[in-house]
């Protein structure tokens, strides 16, 4: 049974601030700073991701519980230093999400959720000027610690906005077949050894990395979403690929890639039931 107050989160409060205590603390917790805490802090936000990609909602209650651990670390390393503490940020994020919302929390009335977007990110540019934030690009203020697929996106949306935009997905599929010849074009150029030929690649992949995601947007898929997708799926097929070699008593490694591509394809028929 819970103790009582164990729902509380002035509990978790008390843990944290505890486990931070330099007489008596934990030694690990204690010497842990904001950098070293933050890569934590975003592998805890896909472990949240992945938990709902997976539909477990036993793991998601358990991965929010991990995130929000992050939040009070945070929180608490900011408050020893007296720059604030968990209250502020409760209170910093209430009144954010009450400015941003007129149309709930004030009498602002939106046609539907295309300006009511529009709105938000007007909202944003007027608080960014107000904190003394000279930039005044529609793609002011896109964090560049994003993954850089979100980021990627981002960026889209935010030129979007002012009309700088592929009318529909078709267009954007030609874009990528372009992208496509230019690396192609590249990889011949590396392979005659011509001087600054990799650099040229790494460009080339970049942007047809960068249409790839565009197209994504235009299909309303997260890209993010699509490749984890696809990891789980050759994680899935590669495992059965080396089940089925071994159940024939075949080292895997030891075939050519005919041979592999074909335990690929019989670990592709037994995942479609064939």
């Amino acid at each position: 049974m819970a103790e009582p107050g164990a729902r509380d989160v002035g509990r978790l409060l008390a843990i944290m601030a505890r486990l931070r205590d330099p007489h008596g603390g934990c030694p690990w917790d204690v010497q842990q700073t904001f950098a070293t805490i933050a890569p934590y802090t975003v592998e805890e936000a896909y472990e949240v991701a992945d938990a709902i990609e997976r539909g477990d909602l036993d793991d998601l209650r358990g991965e929010l519980g991990d995130l929000l651990l992050q939040v009070v670390f945070h929180a608490q390393m900011a408050s020893e230093r007296g720059a604030f503490d968990f209250g502020d940020v409760v209170e910093a994020i209430s009144e954010k999400m009450e400015r941003r919302h007129p149309h709930v929390f004030g009498d602002a009335s939106f046609a539907d959720a295309e300006a009511q977007t529009a709105n938000w990110e007007a909202i944003k540019r007027a608080e960014r000027a107000q904190a003394g934030d000279a930039d005044t690009s529609v793609l002011a203020g896109i964090a560049r610690g994003l993954p850089e697929w979100q980021r990627a996106v981002k960026l889209q949306k935010r030129a979007a906005t002012v009309g700088f935009d592929w009318p529909g997905p078709g267009p954007v599929i030609e874009k990528l077949h372009e992208e496509i010849d230019e690396v192609r074009a590249e990889f011949d150029a590396l392979a005659r050894a011509e001087p600054g030929a990799h650099d040229r690649l790494e460009d080339e992949l970049g942007d047809l990395l960068f249409v790839a995601a565009n197209l994504a947007r235009h299909a309303k898929v997260d890209p993010g979403a699509a490749l984890r997708r696809a990891n789980a799926k050759f994680e899935r097929r590669f495992r059965a690929m080396e089940r089925l070699a071994a159940s024939d008593g075949i080292d895997l490694a030891a075939l050519d890639l005919d041979a592999q591509d074909a335990y690929w394809n019989r670990a592709k028929a037994e995942e479609r039931g064939a």
